[in-house]
């Protein structure tokens, strides 16, 4: 992250820069940019693609999993398990969209470690925000596992 914002600081240095000489050599005219424009041309500096969208999970992740989960993943020890390496999020997809939905209480075991706490039913999330939520976790905290789609969601919600 602090690269793709090193890299947006130089574009905006050149570009201020470009303009300047600009206005110093020959009395040129100047055109201006409009913010749109010039938010156009960063995204085509490669590795900036990027920098503006974040995964839409994210989001959800924030609002309803991280006062539990962590900002980093880690849970909280004994009560709220890891979403990270070796947690339950490398589980079959139906399994993760089944305790999404019913939620999860009582006695569990993560990495070794036992938990006790209390997972509410997720099921008020649409199914896009459910697969976006779980495809998120399955793709960050050191994860590297396939997204789930808002179809499986769908056919998990109603029995199929």
């Amino acid at each position: 992250m602090k690269r793709i914002a090193n890299q947006f600081i130089i574009c905006v240095l050149l570009v201020g820069l470009t303009i300047s000489c600009q206005n110093n050599s020959g009395n040129k005219k100047v055109e201006s940019v409009s913010s749109e424009q010039l938010a156009k041309e960063i995204e085509n500096i490669p590795g900036t693609q990027n920098a503006k969208k974040e995964h839409p999970g994210k989001a959800v992740y924030e609002k309803y999993c991280l006062v539990c989960h962590q900002a980093d993943g880690s849970g909280v020890a004994g009560v709220h398990p890891p979403v990270g390496p070796g947690s339950w999020v490398g589980r079959d997809s139906k399994e993760l969209i089944a305790i999404m939905m019913k939620g999860l209480s009582g006695k569990i075991e993560v990495n070794g470690e036992v938990y006790n706490g209390f997972m509410p039913s997720q099921a008020h999330l649409t199914d896009e925000e459910m697969a976006d939520v779980l495809t998120y976790i399955r793709s960050s905290f050191g994860n590297n596992f396939e997204p789930v789609d808002a179809e499986l969601v769908r056919k998990v919600r109603s029995g199929k």
